[in-house]
């Protein structure tokens, strides 16, 4: 209907402008008077002036009739059943097990260091060495008297077990000996307190304490050695979360200062709950085969505290709230071959959100469809036209 007033509009104007005018534009640019060209300038504007207003009346007439030009225009989303994982998210800072400031068992002057700083070293491997104050003369002396003692008992057991010589003088032997052997020993734990040894495999961080320097148990600092195989997380996270994230649950992990992803579990989850602040502490290893995570690096980590299966999801942006506190979205129903459908309003019961989705637990199925854009600007029973694209 629309394009046949159009065509008769247009053809009546055609006839109309034809019949007026027996030359051309072109006839009258062509003849060079000024006052022709004016005259015929003046005289389409007029008949302009007067299609504009035909076409406006015309557009007038078929809004009020044509009742599915004013429909409200929409797009639709079809509900589907996905998997749905929500994350905790937290902040943490990475730790070593094996991150330790060596100092010294006895006092002296720092003779020697082994080692260089950032050097990989073995478990074990002599890294210094403090003036045994003499210790090493008196444990050499030593081991003479008791090499002695020892060679005696031997010649005083071989004399007993030919009953030779009296018991007194066999058991002074052996009691002399053992003396010597338990001093002995002694002796060597205290001279090797004066050397300090790496307690596991990792590397020389730091070498705080110089050579030459007087150094005392409990007030010197003499090497940090840390190893970077065995790095962690711990984190404190709200009592609520007790029951919800428990060992073996996924983490993701986020390191800022490297730009770096890490997928990894909850190691060892608390069972004690800290009354200062009611949280509980769990672990996450950091796997570090490239050894770039260093200890105290800040961590932002997101722990899988729910999962579903078969969640119905939807963009929050759509959910709307009325004046009793529910939340609703608009649903469509009897959609014709023309994409035309009238709106219903469906009360919904949320659950959890995760980025821009939220969890709907009640008030909608798999296969419902639901208004997308335009879903702010209609009511309840309204007729609407979809334009979903493909």
């Amino acid at each position: 209907m629309k394009n046949i007033i159009y065509l008769i509009i247009a053809s009546t104007l055609l006839i109309a402008c034809s019949g007026k005018s027996k030359q051309t534009v072109e006839d009258i640019i062509s003849s060079g008077d000024i006052e022709s060209i004016r005259a015929k300038r003046s005289e389409i504007e007029k008949e302009k002036t007067a299609i504009n207003e035909s076409l406006k009346q015309l557009d007038e007439a078929i809004d009020k009739l044509d009742h599915s030009k004013r429909l409200p225009l929409v797009t639709t989303l079809k509900v589907t059943q996905q998997k749905f994982e929500h994350y905790l998210e937290l902040q943490g800072s990475v730790q070593t097990k094996q991150n330790i400031v060596l100092n010294p068992e006895t006092s002296g002057i720092l003779q020697k260091i082994y080692v260089m700083q950032g050097q990989f070293v073995k478990k074990g491997t002599l890294l210094a060495q403090i003036d045994d104050g003499g210790l090493a003369q008196q444990l050499a002396q030593l081991q003479i008297q008791a090499d002695l003692a020892k060679t005696t008992f031997e010649r005083q057991q071989r004399l007993w077990d030919q009953k030779i010589g009296s018991e007194m003088q066999f058991l002074q032997a052996k009691s002399n000996y053992e003396a010597q052997e338990r001093a002995l020993e002694q002796l060597k734990i205290q001279l090797d307190k004066s050397f300090i040894r790496a307690p596991f495999d990792g590397f020389v961080d730091d070498i705080i304490t110089e050579e030459g320097s007087v150094v005392a148990p409990g007030q010197s600092q003499i090497i940090r050695i840390v190893n970077l195989s065995n790095m962690y997380i711990e984190v404190d996270v709200p009592e609520s979360y007790i029951s919800s994230i428990e060992k073996g649950k996924k983490v993701k992990i986020h390191l800022p200062i490297l730009n770096k992803n890490i997928d990894s579990k909850v190691r060892q989850a608390s069972n004690y709950i800290n009354p200062a602040n009611r949280t509980f502490k769990i672990e996450i290893p950091v796997p570090n085969k490239e050894k770039d995570v260093k200890p105290n690096l800040t961590a932002r980590i997101k722990i899988n505290d729910y999962t579903n299966d078969q969640a119905v999801l939807v963009p929050q942006r759509l959910i709307s709230e009325n004046a009793n506190g529910e939340q609703y979205v608009y649903l469509i129903k009897d959609k014709n071959d023309k994409n035309e459908a009238i709106t219903t309003k469906a009360i919904i019961k949320t659950g959890k959100t995760q980025g821009d989705v939220i969890e709907v637990l009640k008030g909608l199925n798999s296969g419902d469809e639901i208004i997308k854009d335009g879903a702010r600007s209609v009511r309840e029973g309204q007729a609407i036209k979809i334009i979903n694209t493909k």
